[in-house]
């Protein structure tokens, strides 16, 4: 490689965890946006939500002129099946944040994303078959003890991070088996809801129970910019994904409910409490122990492959 191909190579590899960096703290920070909204009904900002996004990455897709792609995406039958279940999977994920946000329950949908990757590992053990090493086992009875502790502690299953975990995982699942392109794949998802978004907004208009009517011109205006603030850390989540390894993006990954989990304590007041702590303390031990055993195993890898060279 010579030197004008390293820089590049460089360019690209800080240019991807910036876009990694931004994109995660970007969905770190949401969580103030969807309080700005706090006098719209979790519901109704759901179905905004699906529409605005579907009308800005749809104008993005026509600007390209990518057509084709698009007709290419639904020849097949099970690409539709696919789409239909990343649809209804990021559906229920979004509209279980929104509430939880809004419902003073920040610290709860960010220990769903502190357990997503653990998760999963869960459902590539028990619905893709892979076998895990001791490490990832040890990682995952961790946050499950993390989990077990503050159900018994408050009497309630934390079913807002469980879900937000689930879901996001079976996304992630079936958006693999998708195989298109993000763009694509966002305007396809979100083309198969819209026309359920759509209709809910406007019986909420025509029967005079809209939140439009009732709240300022300016919260309005943010909840429309919902379409936008959805797709673009997409975007340049998908644009940092392209020029990074896994292995960092799995490590940026944390950022969003670190921020989530700063932002639910200390500018919302929410309690963290000491059953919180222990909790989120193993949790976190899980994940660290979950990193390590990724990096061991792709050192292993990598020394395999040297000493087959």
């Amino acid at each position: 490689m010579n030197g004008k191909e390293e820089g590049l190579q460089v360019k690209n590899d800080v240019s991807g965890a910036v876009y990694g960096i931004i994109a995660y703290t970007v969905w770190g920070l949401l969580p103030i946006y969807w309080k700005l909204l706090g006098e719209i009904p979790a519901d109704e900002i759901l179905a905004h939500r699906i529409f605005w996004a579907f009308l800005f990455v749809g104008g993005l897709f026509l600007s390209k002129n990518d057509i084709g792609v698009l007709k290419e995406a639904i020849k097949e039958r099970k690409n539709i099946r696919n789409i239909l279940i990343c649809s209804f999977l990021i559906t229920i994920n979004w509209g279980t944040y929104i509430w939880a946000v809004n419902s003073g329950r920040i610290l709860e949908s960010s220990m769903g994303y502190y357990i997503n990757p653990l998760m999963v590992v869960l459902l590539g053990m028990t619905v893709l078959k892979e076998k895990l090493n001791v490490l990832q086992y040890i990682s995952i009875v961790f946050a499950a003890a993390g989990v077990i502790i503050i159900t018994v502690q408050f009497g309630n299953i934390p079913w807002v991070s469980l879900l937000l975990a689930l879901s996001f995982a079976l996304y992630g699942l079936f958006k693999k088996l998708l195989k298109v392109e993000s763009l694509t794949g966002m305007v396809l998802e979100t083309a198969a809801v819209m026309p359920l978004a759509l209709g809910y907004i406007l019986f909420k208009l025509f029967s005079g129970q809209s939140a439009l009517y009732s709240v300022p011109l300016s919260t309005a205006a943010i909840l429309m910019l919902s379409g936008i603030a959805t797709a673009l850390p997409l975007l340049w989540f998908a644009m940092g994904a392209a020029r990074l390894k896994l292995s960092t993006l799995g490590f940026l990954q944390y950022i969003s409910p670190t921020l989530s989990l700063l932002i639910g304590v200390f500018l919302y007041g929410e309690k963290f409490t000491g059953t919180h702590l222990l909790s989120f303390s193993l949790i976190w031990t899980g994940i660290i122990i979950y990193s390590f055993s990724n990096f061991e195993a792709k050192s292993k890898l990598g020394n395999s492959k040297q000493a087959d060279e």
